[in-house]
């Protein structure tokens, strides 16, 4: 009779800075001896040129620019996610979602624009590798990488995601995605537009004013606290008792409700005006 009363959801998260205190790119490059300056110089010149999906910066990179290509093997990839710094109690999200919350369960995937490497090699032991989807490269018998399968940026995690679906067999309405950055828009767009739920974690502007709700904190299961208000419909009472359960006290909770707006006098043209932000609703948790 349980069975047949849960409620099944589609959870599809981003890795770099959303599971991770930092990106990926960063760390490789650093690993092989690149400085962190070159690798934004060239990242932000593909971006601003529009070169490649958003997102698939790094991906670019380590097929077509020299440097990388010379220095990056296949094991550094694998090295980087031994290396990158991931937000506490990933795998207790995992469980939880997968089965702690009465009458819920959420299929946990993973949607990157990252070296699929990078991924395995971090969430080894907590998010099984078919419930993994970065980007794919073939390798040389050296290790060099010699072409690319497949790239999860942009439309590419849309895709990723509708198949997901498909095989999950849930309603678009039953799908939460939880990004930080402009790789992510496009799935988000893709998700509001067929009344699922979306969560920022990150203030960037142009991220947290797509999302439905932004909430930020240093521990992975602050993600948790949009899903119990707006999906489960759990009273504030009730999530601080949930939270203690797992050992958590929630020591800062912060529902800010704010909106984005740039003034300027009238008699001003829009080029000479000063421009003003307030930044959309942003929840900050802190469980210590």
């Amino acid at each position: 009779m349980s069975e047949t009363l849960t409620k099944r959801y589609l959870f599809a998260s981003d890795f770099d800075q959303t599971l991770t205190f930092n990106d990926s790119g960063y760390v490789l490059s650093e690993l092989v001896g690149i400085s962190t300056e070159e690798f934004e110089h060239k990242a932000a010149g593909m971006a601003k040129l529009n070169l490649v999906q958003q997102g698939a910066e790094l991906a670019y990179l380590l097929l077509h620019d020299p440097e990388f290509r010379q220095k990056v093997r296949k094991h550094h990839l694998m090295e980087v996610g031994k290396r990158i710094r991931l937000k506490s109690n990933i795998e207790l999200l995992y469980k939880i979602l997968n089965g702690g919350i009465d009458g819920f369960h959420f299929e946990f995937y993973v949607l990157s624009a990252a070296p699929v490497e990078v991924i395995h090699s971090a969430l080894e032991g907590i998010v099984p590798r078919d419930h993994i989807f970065g980007t794919q490269f073939r390798y040389t018998p050296s290790g060099e990488i010699d072409s690319i399968v497949r790239a999860t940026a942009g439309y590419g995690k849309v895709a990723v995601l509708d198949r997901l679906q498909t095989e999950t067999q849930v309603g678009p309405d039953h799908i939460v995605y939880v990004g930080d950055g402009s790789s992510d828009l496009h799935v988000m767009l893709h998700v509001n537009g067929r009344d699922g739920v979306t969560i920022a974690v990150s203030e960037a502007r142009h991220v947290s004013q797509v999302a439905k709700r932004t909430v930020l904190g240093s521990n992975a299961l602050a993600v948790l606290l949009p899903i119990l208000e707006d999906i489960v419909r759990w009273p504030r009472l009730r999530i601080r008792e949930f939270f203690e359960r797992y050992g958590f006290l929630i020591q800062e909770w912060e529902s800010i409700r704010t909106d984005w707006l740039t003034l300027r006098p009238s008699n001003e043209t829009p080029q000479s005006s000063s421009a003003k932000t307030i930044p959309p609703k942003a929840d900050a948790a802190d469980a210590g």
